[in-house]
C-alpha cells in the first residue's frame, strides 16, 4: 500500500523512502551530502551527513527513539512540525515500511560523538542498539541505512536500475541546490555526482539543452506567503511543445493541481495585459492559454505544510489557498520581468501572437478535415484495410511502410482482429511543424482518422477503435526513421495512447536460414549464429530481409504476425523529461546534438544499411 507495487516501482521506491529522509534534513538546513551505492549482491547503502536519527530512550515505550523510527509507522520527525517545517515523501512512512520490506537492514547513527548501530530482519529487531564506538568529533554527524530486499516480497523484480535511481537523484539535485547526492553502482562501475548550486534554474538549463531560446535571459521566481514557499523558472523556446514541471516537497505532482493552475490563469492575464498595453498586438487579438505556453519551460517548486494530494496516483495538489498564492507571485514576479525587459518581452507576446494565428488556422483544417469526412463516403481512410470485429479491446491495427510491405500484412492478417493501414513515405517531422501544417499532412490525417481518437483540443481516447497500434517498419535506416517520425507523432500529439499501454513495435526476423526443407528464422546476429548450429553449419542457405515486402504473406504471418509465435514490444515513457529530451535532440532544428549522439552511439548498432 505504502510503496505502489511489489514490482519495480515499488522497488526503487524503497530508495526513494529512505533517500527522502536525508533530504527532509538538508531542506532543514542539516545536510549537505547524500551517497547511494548499489551494492554487487543488490543491497543499497544510503549515507547522509545529518544530524542522524535520535537515540535516546522513548520514555513511554522504553525502546531507543531509534527503534521506534525503525519499526513504528508514522513515528518520525515529520510528523512533528518542530522538527520539520517541510518534508518530502508521499506517505512519511520512511524506513519503517523499508525496514519491513527488507530481509535485512542495518542502520548505523552518528551523534553526540559517538557511533549507534543496529540490525534488523524484516522488521523485527535482531539486536539492541548498540554503541559501536565513543570518542568521535561532536561535530561528526550522520545517518547510515543499508538494506537488503525481501525477494519474497520482491518477486517480480529484485535488481535495482541505475538510471531509474538516477534520473531521480538528479531531480532531487535540481530542486535542492544546498545538496550534493552522489550515486555510484558497484556492478558496473557506474557512478554520478549531482550538484546544482543554480537549482531550478539549472534544471531548466538542462530542459533546454537542446533547444534555441525566444528570451535569452531566464525568468526567475522566488516568494514565501502564508508559510508558502513559492520557486519559478521559466523560459520560451523556438518550439511548438509546452512543458511545465511541477513539484511540491520534492513531490513531481505529474496530475498537476491548484499550483498549476493559478499559474497557467496567472500567465495567460499577464501576457494578454503586457501584450494589448504595449500595443504589440496587430489586431485586436486574445490570446489563449495555450498560446502562451507555447514553446514554455517551466519548473515549479512549492514548499509548504500539509499539503493535500488527489487524483489517481496521489500526485494532484488539492490545496484550495495554493492557487491564489502562485498566481500573486507570478502576478509580480513575471510581470516586473516584462517591464524590466522589454526586448525580452516583446519576443515572448509575438510568439504567443504567432501561435494564435496558427490556432485560427489549425481550426480551419480542423473544420475542412470535419467536412471531408462528413460528405466524403464512409468516415474511415479507403486504403485501411480494417478489421471485422469492433471491440477495441480485442482490435489492432498495423502501420505499415509502402504498399508492398502492406499488401502481404494484409493478404497475410487475421482479418478478425487485424487492421493493416499502409503509410506512403515519411510523414511530417511534427517536432519543427505547428498544428495546421501537421492537420495538411495526408499521412496524419489517414492515422487520425483510423484511430477514432481525434488529436489536439478534440482528443478522446475512450473512442480508440485498437488497443493496439503496432509500428511494423524495415529493419533498415529508412525503416528505423519512419518508426521515430511516427513515434514522435504519438508522443507529441497523442501521449495518452502511449500511456494507456496501446503503441508497440513489431520485430520482422532479419535473416531467414533454409537448409534442404527446413526453414528456421532469426530476429539478431546472436540468433544467427545459433540457428547456424542447429542446422549443421553446412550448406546453409542464408537471406538477409531488408524490407517487410521481401516476406511473402505467410512468411509475414508466421514471423512478425502471428500472437502466437511474434515478439511485440511496448513503447513506455518511463522517464517523460528525457524522453521530451531525446524527441528535441533527434527531430528538432540543433544539428549538433544529434550529430555528437550518433557518434556516441554508432558503435552499439549493429546490422546498418546505408
Amino acid at each position: 500500500m505504502y510503496i505502489g507495487s511489489t514490482g519495480v516501482r515499488g522497488l526503487h521506491h524503497l530508495v526513494f523512502e529512505v533517500v527522502d529522509n536525508s533530504i527532509d534534513e538538508a531542506m532543514a538546513g542539516f545536510c549537505g551530502s547524500i551517497d547511494v551505492i548499489i551494492h554487487k549482491d543488490n543491497s543499497v547503502t544510503v549515507i547522509d551527513n545529518g544530524r542522524g536519527i535520535p537515540v535516546d530512550i522513548h520514555p513511554v515505550y522504553k525502546k531507543s527513539a531509534l527503534e521506534l523510527v525503525m519499526t513504528k509507522l508514522h513515528a518520525g520527525g515529520k510528523f512533528d512540525s518542530k522538527t520539520y517545517q517541510v518534508s518530502g515523501g508521499l506517505h512519511g512512512v520512511g524506513v519503517s515500511v523499508v525496514n519491513a520490506l527488507s530481509k535485512k537492514l542495518q542502520v548505523e547513527v552518528k551523534r553526540d560523538g559517538n557511533v549507534y548501530f543496529q540490525e534488523y530482519e524484516r522488521g523485527e529487531p535482531v539486536t539492541a542498539m548498540v554503541t559501536k564506538s565513543t570518542g568521535a568529533s561532536p561535530y561528526e554527524t550522520g545517518t547510515k541505512v543499508t538494506f537488503w530486499p525481501d525477494h519474497e516480497i520482491f518477486t517480480e523484480q529484485v535488481d535495482f536500475h541505475y538510471d531509474i535511481l538516477a534520473k531521480r537523484f538528479r531531480e532531487m539535485a535540481f530542486l535542492n541546490k544546498c545538496v550534493k547526492i552522489t550515486i555510484a553502482d558497484e556492478r558496473t562501475e557506474k557512478k554520478d555526482d549531482f550538484e546544482f548550486e543554480g537549482g531550478i534554474l539549472s534544471f531548466l538549463d538542462f530542459l533546454n539543452e537542446n533547444k534555441d531560446m525566444v528570451n535569452s535571459k531566464p525568468v526567475y521566481i522566488e516568494r514565501s506567503v502564508e508559510d508558502v514557499q513559492v520557486e519559478i523558472a521559466m523560459g520560451y523556446n523556438t518550439g511548438y511543445q509546452e512543458q511545465i514541471l511541477t513539484f511540491v516537497n520534492n513531490i513531481n505532482t505529474e496530475e498537476g493541481g491548484t499550483h498549476l493552475i493559478g499559474f497557467k490563469n496567472a500567465l495567460t492575464r499577464i501576457i494578454n495585459k503586457y501584450g494589448k498595453d504595449n500595443k504589440i498586438f496587430k489586431n485586436d487579438i486574445s490570446l489563449t492559454g495555450n498560446d502562451v505556453r507555447e514553446g514554455l519551460s517551466a519548473v515549479i517548486s512549492l514548499r509548504m505544510r500539509d499539503p493535500q494530494f488527489e487524483g489517481q496516483t496521489k500526485t494532484k495538489l488539492g490545496n484550495e489557498n495554493v492557487r491564489g498564492i502562485v498566481e500573486s507571485a507570478l502576478s509580480e514576479g513575471f510581470g516586473t520581468y516584462l517591464e524590466e525587459n522589454p526586448s525580452e518581452a516583446r519576443k515572448i507576446v509575438e510568439k504567443s501572437s504567432s501561435a494564435a494565428v496558427a490556432r485560427e488556422a489549425a481550426r480551419k483544417a480542423r473544420e475542412l478535415v470535419r467536412r471531408k469526412t462528413v460528405f466524403e463516403s464512409g468516415s474511415l481512410p479507403g486504403k485501411l484495410a480494417d478489421c471485422s470485429t469492433k471491440d477495441p479491446e480485442k482490435c489492432e491495427i498495423y502501420l505499415v511502410e509502402g504498399d508492398s510491405a502492406g499488401g502481404s500484412a494484409k493478404q497475410g492478417r487475421d482479418r478478425s482482429f487485424q487492421a493493416i493501414l499502409p503509410l506512403r513515405g515519411k510523414i511530417l517531422n511534427v517536432e519543427k511543424a505547428r498544428m495546421d501544417k501537421i492537420l495538411g499532412n495526408n499521412e496524419i490525417l489517414t492515422m487520425i482518422s483510423a484511430f477514432g481518437v481525434g488529436v489536439d483540443e478534440n482528443f478522446d481516447l475512450s473512442k480508440i477503435r485498437y488497443h493496439k497500434i503496432i509500428i511494423m517498419t524495415d529493419a533498415d535506416v529508412d525503416g528505423a526513421h519512419i518508426r521515430t517520425l511516427l513515434l514522435t507523432f504519438l508522443y507529441r500529439y497523442m501521449k495518452p495512447v502511449i500511456d494507456a499501454g496501446y503503441v508497440y513495435i513489431a520485430q520482422p526476423p532479419l535473416y531467414k536460414l533454409k537448409k534442404g526443407k527446413t526453414e528456421l528464422y532469426a530476429y539478431s546476429d546472436e540468433e544467427k549464429d545459433k540457428r547456424i548450429t542447429e542446422l549443421g553449419g553446412d550448406g546453409i542457405g542464408i537471406q538477409r530481409y531488408k524490407g517487410l515486402g521481401e516476406m511473402n504473406p505467410d512468411q509475414l504471418w508466421s514471423t512478425t504476425m502471428d500472437p502466437g509465435n511474434r515478439v511485440l514490444l511496448k513503447v513506455d515513457v518511463e522517464d517523460a523529461i528525457e524522453a521530451d529530451r531525446i524527441f528535441t535532440m533527434l527531430m528538432g532544428d540543433k544539428v549538433e546534438p544529434r550529430r555528437k549522439f550518433i557518434e556516441d552511439n554508432a558503435k552499439f548498432v549493429k546490422n546498418l544499411d546505408v
